[in-house]
């Protein structure tokens, strides 16, 4: 029995030595970086240190199904087998109009298609997809121009769709915005970095102060920490608590820096004019003339396409295709439609803009000074002569803002459960551009937080008005690709749309209003795509008879 024993503890003992051989030897022969994704996936990674909201099954199964839908082709990484030779060149890259199907020529209606074929470097087509690219039908004399829908077909090739909805000269303009190489980059900073942009926040009691690092992605460390989670909404945000202060000292937030931790050869991806939102050229012809419409019935294919676009512009005005007739107002128009409203505006620096150009335009709308934060509000702006209320708030955390009370830091879900509601009630919402860091769900769970609060308010409220800003393209710097790339914005933008799909909302397509007019992209656009904008979100409140 006694060697029996022995037998069976020399066994256990050859066996420990040999798998602790076998850990050794992988350890020894694999990079680490290759072990780590099999463990830790970068879904993850930022979950080790950001804290999200628990959340019902059923919005958990409705996060699910957006993060699928906005699932992008992955591509290769930069490396010694992928050198920056390898990535997209929109120089070498081209595009070409292909003939109308069934032969003849352009007319109104039709649907003109645009095969896009990118190539890299060294003048190799590329074989795999993900590439960013955008795309618009223009004719600056007409002031007429037209968003297009791209179409990867994952093997470097893409196709641009438009649809034909003025008679003349349009000119096609396709524009690489990220080579795939440059999302994938995108992509990494967001998964393990979502704490690139820090926050502060300054504690202070009688003459004793301290700043320490806030964020909703807060890195674990010894210190510990002061929870300010949003009781109402579950909204998590977090500071490193202070030293010598209580978590009750809190005083003021403010932005932080960037930390800007690109690889070696990463910062190559993001070139002003060689790889960062630059045209490509045509192959052939880049321009068409479309005809009338011809008479009697007719029928012309196209490749499928999700949706058509939401409108255009012609002689600079934007035409909705479905839905509310747009109508031009004037000062003195817009101050008949807004008679005797509350305009509630909450949302970043993109409503703000609203607030501002309404103050502008309305001669007897008198904002009134709170002596609060230039860029921050909250706002008030007053008509007494047309009992006319408008009224502006930002989001609360994460706001990339100078320096703001803390008092003022309000999330949208419960302001809205504030309000009243009504006929003469209109709520104006956009929130999109501070959330380009993070990781997509904490975008999700404040939409959803935001949804149902707007549900509630319109179940005591039908006749309340609600009108959602979408986000848009933007002019684009290596900084401003780190923290807001259009990248960012248009899987934001997607989210946003298929949240509020079928509810009794109205959209102002920001995306397409930007993209189609000629005027450079900007994250505050310029004043006629304001004025647009501004007369779209009008005809929603006053629409005319027979729109």
């Amino acid at each position: 029995m006694k060697a029996r024993a022995w037998i069976q503890r020399d066994c256990i003992i050859i066996f420990l030595f040999v798998v602790v051989f076998v850990i050794i030897f992988v350890l020894q022969n694999m990079e680490l970086n290759e072990i780590i994704p099999k463990v830790l996936t970068d879904h993850d990674m930022h979950r080790s240190f950001c804290t999200f909201q628990p959340l019902s099954p059923e919005n958990a199964k409705e996060e699910r199904l957006l993060l699928d839908s906005i699932v992008w082709p992955e591509t290769q990484p930069l490396s010694a087998r992928h050198s920056l030779s390898q990535t997209s060149d929109p120089a070498h890259s081209t595009f070409t109009i292909l003939p109308r199907k069934g032969g003849g020529q352009w007319r109104v209606g039709d649907q003109l298609e645009v095969l896009i074929k990118i190539c890299d470097f060294q003048h190799h087509p590329k074989t795999s997809g993900g590439d960013f690219l955008i795309a618009r039908l223009h004719n600056l004399k007409l002031g007429a121009g037209v968003a297009g829908q791209v179409v990867d077909h994952l093997n470097g090739s893409y196709s641009a769709v438009f649809s034909l909805l003025w008679e003349g000269v349009a000119q096609v303009e396709v524009t690489l915005v990220h080579p795939s190489e440059a999302v994938t980059v995108l992509q990494r900073l967001t998964s393990k970095q979502p704490d690139r942009i820090d926050f502060k926040s300054l504690f202070r009691s009688g003459s004793l102060s301290e700043t320490t690092t806030c964020n909703v992605c807060l890195r674990p460390t010894q210190r510990p920490l002061c929870n300010f989670t949003d009781l109402r909404t579950g909204e998590p945000w977090f500071c490193y608590k202070p030293l010598k202060l209580s978590c009750d000292a809190r005083i003021d937030h403010i932005k932080g820096d960037l930390k800007q931790n690109l690889r070696a050869n990463e910062e190559k991806l993001f070139q002003s004019g060689v790889n960062l939102k630059v045209f490509i050229p045509a192959s052939g012809p880049a321009i068409v003339t479309i005809l009338p419409k011809e008479k009697g019935p007719t029928e012309v294919k196209s490749i499928n396409v999700t949706s058509g676009p939401s409108g255009y512009y012609y002689q600079g005005v934007w035409q909705a295709l479905g839905g509310t007739t747009v109508h031009q107002f004037n000062a003195s128009a817009t101050a008949q439609c807004l008679k005797g409203k509350d305009v509630h505006m909450y949302g970043d620096s993109t409503i703000r803009q609203w607030f501002e150009f309404l103050s502008t335009a309305l001669p007897d709308l008198k904002e009134f000074d709170l002596h609060n934060p230039p860029k921050f509000g909250p706002f008030i702006a007053l008509s007494y002569a047309n009992n006319i209320l408008v009224k502006y708030r930002c989001h609360g955390p994460p706001i990339r803002s100078p320096t703001v009370p803390v008092s003022e830091l309000r999330y949208i879900a419960n302001e809205l459960d504030y309000l009243k509601g009504g006929v003469n009630t209109v709520v104006v919402l956009g929130i999109w551009a501070h959330f380009s860091t993070f990781p997509v769900e904490i975008y999700i769970r404040r939409l959803q937080n935001i949804r149902r609060a707007v549900m509630q308010l319109l179940v005591r409220a039908p006749d309340t008005k609600v009108i959602i800003r979408t986000a848009n393209p933007k002019a684009l710097t290596l900084y401003e690709t780190m923290t807001n790339s259009d990248w960012y914005s248009l899987r934001r933008d997607y989210v946003l749309r298929a949240m509020f799909k079928g509810l009794n909302v109205h959209l102002v397509d920001a995306w397409e209003m930007v993209l189609a007019h000629h005027l450079p992209h900007n994250l505050h656009p310029q004043t006629p795509i304001i004025k647009n904008m501004v007369d779209v979100f009008l005809s929603y409140i006053c629409p005319q008879k027979g729109s």
